[in-house]
């Protein structure tokens, strides 16, 4: 049994990353001795039932950060995320040589020893329309902070550089290796939930988007898309899942929700077995992000059985097998596809069997068995790394050298 040091902001829902490393305990429990270091106590109940995963305290030992600093960091505003997680790498690079192998799922980590991290994005980089409304500051004035968090943490970018980088999709490996110059391994998060088969002729003949309701998912460009679509005398119906993620976005989208509540319905914050009823029961899901890192909506629509479209850019072409049929590149593009496909059932068909053995490769089994292999093999891995090309996990399974599964 490996002695396996977890270091992570928070388990607790919501958030892609957390439900991740909730996930690689799951996969580790039980056979290797795993400790969490964390800001948040797990409230494991919530997690197991927003994941899917079945953690119990026993699973893990919990360290967590000093009460004090704790504190004062709940009364920190946005702007000291990156500190904040600045402050948990010094605390964790001390007790890392206690440890066999360190893993985050926070994105580039400085974990002292070399370490597994899994990026999402890289956080060392820049996404405008994301990170300055987060952070709420001008270009420069971001820059700025992130180099004082680094500086103020000693966090070394060297060494982060030595660490196994696992991404969510080749496009963020692409970023991941443009950006630092480092190997990437792709292992796609665990897409869980119990999706009924619904047969096809059974499915209402409508759409689900389902994620935040932020800026950045454009929905309001969903929204133009079937509109168009309508005025082409398909009388289709859109269900907008999601919960709210900017207090000024929101009631925008509400509004518009309601200038079309004939054919239009929101839903937040639904219960994962309402949200699975309501997937399975369509035909068809859509998708508005440009450049999304990986796209975990995306995947369950496709677990869920829907024909789903999407921008053609971003972790979502590879979810959908690259197939043209279904990815966009403006709103017309969107709405002949879509138009094309509702008419012609063959093409349904055709698009469906696509997807469905495409399934497989976003399982919490799939995830589970590969994410055990890699921290198994973490040492020869990392020693491969000093001399060979290391290609992806996602789809051919980990490869050395183009060749060797290890």
């Amino acid at each position: 049994m490996k002695r396996v040091l977890m270091v992570q902001p928070s388990l607790n829902p919501p958030g892609g990353g957390n439900s991740v490393a909730a996930w690689m305990i799951e996969a580790l429990k039980g056979r290797h001795q795993v400790t969490l270091l964390t800001w948040e106590t797990p409230r494991l109940e919530a997690i197991n039932r927003f994941y899917g995963t079945s953690l119990q305290p026993s699973d893990f030992e919990l360290r967590l950060m000093p009460r004090l600093v704790h504190a004062i960091a709940r009364r920190t505003p946005t702007p000291m995320e990156l500190l904040k997680d600045c402050y948990l790498l010094l605390r964790c690079r001390r007790l890392a040589p206690r440890f066999d192998v360190v893993i985050s799922a926070n994105n580039e980590v400085d974990v002292g020893p070399r370490g597994i991290q899994y990026i999402h994005y890289p956080k060392l980089s820049m996404r405008p329309e994301v990170d300055l409304r987060w952070y709420h500051r001008v270009p420069v004035v971001v820059d700025a902070y992130r180099w004082m968090s680094l500086r103020m943490m000693g966090f070394s970018v060297e060494r982060m550089r030595r660490n196994i980088s696992v991404v969510n999709s080749d496009f963020i490996g692409a970023r991941t290796r443009a950006l630092h110059g480092v190997e990437t391994i792709t292992l796609y998060p665990p897409i869980v939930g119990d999706f009924t088969a619904v047969p096809w002729e059974q499915r209402e003949d409508g759409f689900v988007c389902v994620g935040r309701i932020s800026p950045e998912k454009r929905l309001e460009r969903i929204i133009e898309i079937l509109s168009m679509v309508r005025e082409n005398g398909r009388m289709l119906h859109l269900h907008v899942i999601g919960t709210s993620d900017d207090d000024r976005y929101t009631p925008l989208i509400k509004a518009c929700v309601e200038a079309n509540r004939s054919w239009i319905s929101i839903h937040e914050n639904l219960p994962r077995q309402d949200l699975a009823q309501l997937m399975t029961h369509h035909r068809y899901g859509i998708h508005a992000m440009d450049e999304e890192h990986f796209g975990i909506a995306v995947a369950e629509m496709v677990r869920a059985g829907c024909i789903v479209f999407a921008p053609n850019s971003g972790g979502p072409v590879q979810i959908l097998g690259g197939e043209q049929r279904l990815l966009y590149g403006s709103v017309e593009d969107a709405a002949q596809k879509i138009q094309l496909t509702m008419d012609n059932p063959q093409r349904q068909k055709d698009l469906r069997d696509c997807l469905a053995a495409r399934c497989t490769l976003f399982s919490a089994e799939r995830f589970i068995s590969e994410f055990r292999e890699l921290v198994q093999e973490f040492e020869s891995i990392a020693s491969y790394l000093r001399s060979y090309r290391i290609t992806t996990m996602g789809e051919s399974g980990l490869r050395i050298g183009g060749s060797d599964r290890l």
